[in-house]
């Protein structure tokens, strides 16, 4: 049985739309970052991956982040429904956090990408809003 529900946008999730925008600016820096290793390591086209693990290192940041986009894209628009301004500040943590994971990367020492962790404290925020979203659109909470 269906029940109708009314659904208000809030002028609020304008900031969560910027942060995805801000989040696409991310991506195609990560792809010209490769781009630019491409040349640099002179790795041709169509090859994914070189002999050269600074090439790979450039190649996996980018390809890395890009697994796991579609998640956050998700999660960035639930949690934007319910919590607009908690949402995008979570969006902008989990892109800097990529940022920085993705400039550990770049160095050639793949251990220095943990220092991009705390990009998951986004993501797990944003996880958390989304499921009470959920929940209170259930009417099993009211939080």
């Amino acid at each position: 049985m269906m029940d109708a529900s009314t659904f208000v946008l809030s002028g609020d999730f304008g900031y969560v739309i910027l942060v995805m925008i801000f989040s696409i600016f991310m991506i195609f820096w990560m792809g010209f970052q490769v781009g630019a290793a491409r040349k640099k390591y002179e790795v041709p086209y169509p090859t994914m991956y070189s002999n050269d693990d600074r090439f790979n290192c450039v190649q996996r940041a980018h390809q890395n982040t890009l697994e796991g986009y579609p998640m956050y894209l998700l999660l960035q628009v639930l949690s934007g429904l319910y919590c607009p301004k908690l949402a995008a500040l979570s969006g902008v943590i989990w892109c800097v956090g990529r940022i920085f994971y993705a400039k550990g990367y770049y160095t050639g020492d793949p251990n220095k990408r943990l220092h991009g962790s705390f990009a998951y404290v986004g993501l797990l925020i944003m996880l958390v809003l989304s499921i009470i979203f959920a929940l209170n659109l259930l009417k099993i909470t009211n939080l």
